[in-house]
């Protein structure tokens, strides 16, 4: 039983000892075809950044345009709510002012539900 579990440990560490030889040529190898590889990245990293700028700078001269068109949008409807068919309150859901009648002659109003 001892033989055994001192043969198993010795091949371990025999195999051990032979692969950090074989590890360290291949390290060598490795680092210097991610050098190359590192600068191509880079570039691409430098190139995707810089057109991610310019759709970003694009997508904010967008925004305000947009914004502008909406100002002038929103001007145009506070002017056209100053009208008197929106301020003043006798004309209350009507374009024209509607008529003021005797009381005998007074009739009901579906556009505002007043009987005026």
């Amino acid at each position: 039983m001892r033989f055994l579990i001192l043969s198993f440990l010795g091949i371990f560490f025999i195999l051990i000892s032979n692969e950090s030889i074989a590890q360290s040529s291949r390290e060598s190898e490795v680092k210097e075809a991610a050098a190359s590889s590192s600068q191509i990245f880079s570039t691409k990293k430098k190139a995707s950044k810089k057109s991610y700028n310019q759709q970003y700078d694009q997508s904010i001269k967008d925004y305000e345009k947009l914004m502008k068109a909406n100002k002038k949008k929103y001007r145009k409807m506070a002017k056209g709510m100053e009208k008197p068919q929106y301020s003043d309150p006798t004309y209350f859901g009507h374009k024209k002012k509607p008529k003021k009648r005797p009381k005998g002659k007074r009739k009901f109003c579906d556009e505002c539900g007043i009987v005026h």
